[in-house]
């Protein structure tokens, strides 16, 4: 990439004013955090899919104020905040928060160089949350809704000819109280809802651009034909421009080409060097525009050769395929919070971290969990070789149809029309800024019903709109057979859904553990519950039980199973439940061990799964139960006389107990051996009389749990064997279901 000159003017007055901001007060922090000052935030190059040598950044402190909402521009200002730091957070010196009676007003003052003279000048403001207003020079230069979306503006009528340019911008953000999409910020944080982030949030910038000049260059790879497409669009065209490119890969020049300009343009490579998550290989590119042999435009870029799709196993099952190959996907929820810049991470150098970390406890994957970060972290995503699911952020709404019935027997959400245009159109918008990104594999348009309408109309226009990924929706609970994988949410777990249900889609597992540590000086605010869905005071107890969870993993991807994700990078607010505490400050598990527990997930599938009794969720089961007590000798007796079979799911009452068993006959030893366990409440598994397994208070929920038996094999003996199951003291009202299977070589 070509060296980035950086126009940062006002330096002395900046230097002054620093010398005034101040972190505002936070019970957690960051190495980063400690590490910001007016001076160095975010100071690196916003853009780098389309990179140009000239631009001022103009992020630093900001005067800013409160008002009701709906009055005029203020005519003073109660002080000064640091951009990009939203004003909840502690980085951007205020640290308290605006509501949705309040509109957020910023002002600031530039001076252009004279280099810029006879260009258009584009302000860019890459995040903010929510709705916001322009002036320029107090002239009101447009309007953008959207928290996510970077949008920007020519402000070139509205500059004067020399001297200071002043900026007003005025931001309203409803959170909470409104339906537009905004992840999980509340205005009353708790659980697994978090503070509010309004007003700018990402990095503000200007760009001197020609009166000709290229403003999208996506690229799309064709590993097959050995080709690589720009879709170009650009402005100020006269029909004899030609784009000018100098492709380099691993720092050597492989293509010197000039086409005449097209909005779709095809080069072909002499060779195809593959991105994959081991070798994540980076073709750059030099682009000139050109007209008469003379530069109107001059950019650099780069690009993956990749391809994403689904496919069959020797099985038959469908799996996700990376450049044509079977690829487990194994990655962690990522949401992306700080504690001391909440969405906005304190320094590039941050963000990377998380994700280095993330590599080197064997992780290939994340979700993006509806958030979209700076789009210098997809470009390190690119350059570390992590795939990414890119979630939409959501704006939570609940279903017209009672929560008592069955999420799956739930009808979509009949969504006010004005709310789904915006929805859509952010959307769009989104997709349209990431595309440019090879490590996004997998967009994520809606999740676990989260103000989900029209599911099967919003996975088809994802698709349609981007038909080189895969599209997930909606990720869990409430499938309605679309999209191109069935998503389960299981906590603990693991479990999944049954791939003979879903002919065609992958079968992936889009949360699971969420299994929490607390960490004594590490914790958002000890006052409050610190949870995850299970959570420990010891680190060895932590590790124990993530072992076992990883085991349980294990069996499920010769059975069909494409993908899962972890609950989650980092502990986030009041959530436990992280590899890393919220300050990134501990590591709760060895990279080493989790790299070591991650690496059989790779291995390509060996083997046949065959039910020994049957697939629960997809054929009728027979076994023999009681509840109530258990007689004595029930594991042994050949059929106790309180017991009777069964061809459903019983039902068990809050408080009660079940007993069952299936016999079952082995010919041949397998090479593993599984379970799949529906209940709540205490659960024992015993083989042929010895327990072999238990755990307290297991809560199935809407799938079945996955435990893997392959390390109890020695007590199986040819013949006649059983495997018996006990569920005491249900936690509520459930159904009880169980069954076995094996996996044969």
């Amino acid at each position: 990439m070509q060296k980035v000159i950086v126009l940062l003017f006002g330096m002395i007055a900046l230097g002054a004013q620093s010398q005034t901001w101040k972190p505002a007060s936070v019970s957690l922090t960051t190495r980063w955090g400690k590490e910001v000052t007016p001076s160095n935030a975010w100071t690196e190059y916003p853009r780098p899919q389309l990179q140009r040598a000239s631009w001022m950044n103009l992020n630093g402190l900001w005067n800013y104020a409160v008002q009701p909402k709906g009055q005029a521009i203020p005519a003073s200002y109660e002080g000064q905040l640091l951009v990009p730091f939203c004003i909840e957070s502690s980085l951007s010196g205020v640290g308290k928060p605006l509501l949705p009676s309040q509109d957020l007003w910023y002002n600031r003052t530039f001076t252009l160089p004279a280099a810029w003279t006879g260009k258009d000048v584009l302000l860019h403001f890459d995040a903010v949350d929510w709705e916001t207003k322009l002036w320029v020079n107090g002239k009101k230069v447009g309007e953008h809704k959207g928290g996510s979306d970077p949008f920007s503006f020519n402000i070139t009528p509205y500059l004067k000819k020399k001297g200071e340019q002043e900026i007003v911008l005025s931001v309203w953000d409803p959170t909470d109280t409104g339906l537009q999409p905004r992840g999980k910020q509340v205005l009353d944080p708790k659980g697994i809802w978090y503070t509010a982030v309004s007003g700018i949030w990402q990095t503000v910038w200007l760009e001197p651009v020609p009166k000709t000049t290229v403003q999208q260059f996506v690229p799309t790879a064709d590993i097959e034909g050995g080709k690589i497409r720009f879709a170009t669009t650009a402005s100020g065209l006269t029909g004899n421009e030609q784009l000018h490119l100098v492709i380099k890969s691993r720092g050597k020049t492989v293509k010197d080409t000039t086409a005449a300009f097209q909005p779709n343009l095809a080069v072909s490579l002499p060779s195809v060097n593959l991105w994959t998550p081991q070798t994540p290989n980076l073709y750059t590119v030099d682009v000139e525009l050109r007209r008469n042999n003379q530069v109107l435009d001059r950019f650099n870029s780069y690009f993956a050769m990749r391809k994403i799709a689904l496919g069959k196993d020797k099985n038959g099952y469908t799996r996700l395929l990376l450049n044509n190959q079977p690829l487990f996907q194994f990655g962690t929820l990522d949401q992306g919070w700080w504690p001391d810049g909440l969405l906005t991470p304190p320094s590039d150098e941050a963000m990377v971290y998380d994700m280095v970390k993330l590599k080197e406890m064997g992780f290939n994957m994340l979700r993006k969990h509806i958030k979209v970060e700076p789009s210098r972290y997809y470009y390190h995503a690119d350059s570390l070789g992590i795939l990414l699911w890119q979630d939409m952020p959501s704006g939570f709404a609940g279903f017209n149809t009672p929560s008592h019935v069955a999420a799956e027997a739930r009808e979509d959400w009949k969504r006010p029309a004005e709310s789904a245009t915006q929805f859509e159109t952010e959307w769009r918008a989104i997709m349209d800024h990431l595309r440019f990104f090879p490590s996004i594999v997998m967009w994520v348009p809606l999740n676990e019903g989260w103000g989900q309408y029209d599911t099967k109309r919003i996975a088809e226009l994802t698709k349609n709109y981007d038909p080189t990924r895969l599209v997930d929706a909606p990720s869990g609970w409430t499938d309605r057979g679309v999209g191109d994988v069935n998503d389960a949410h299981q906590y603990p777990g693991p479990g999944m859904e049954p791939p003979a249900a879903n002919p065609g889609r992958a079968i992936v597992l889009g949360e699971f553990g969420g299994l929490g540590l607390v960490v004594k000086d590490h914790i958002w605010d000890p006052k409050k519950r610190n949870w995850g869905y299970k959570t420990y005071l010891e680190k060895d107890k932590l590790v124990s039980e993530y072992t076992e969870l990883l085991y349980n993993l294990q069996l499920m991807v010769p059975r069909g199973l494409a993908a899962a994700i972890y609950t989650q990078t980092t502990d986030v607010e009041g959530e436990v439940n992280g590899m890393l505490t919220y300050d990134r400050e501990v590591i709760k598990i060895p990279e080493a061990l989790l790299r070591q527990l991650h690496a059989s997930l790779y291995a390509q599938p060996n083997g046949k799964i065959t039910f020994i009794n049957k697939a629960t969720e997809t054929e009728p089961n027979k076994f023999k139960y009681v509840i109530g007590a258990a007689p004595d000798g029930w594991l042994q007796q050949a059929m106790p006389a309180s017991f009777k079979e069964t061809e459903s799911k019983p039902l068990l009452a809050k408080g009660a107990s079940i007993y069952a068993y299936q016999d079952f006959t082995i010919n041949e030893m397998p090479e593993g051996l599984g379970v799949k366990l529906y209940g709540f409440g205490d659960a024992k598994i015993y083989l042929n009389g010895r327990l072999i397994w238990e755990e307290e208070k297991i809560r199935t929920k809407r799938h079945y749990d996955d435990i893997n038996l392959s390390n109890k094999i020695s007590l199986l003996k040819k013949g006649n064997n059983r495997l018996a199951v006990e569920c005491t003291n249900a936690t509520q009202e459930t159904h009880f279901d169980f069954c076995l299977y094996r996996l044969d070589k």
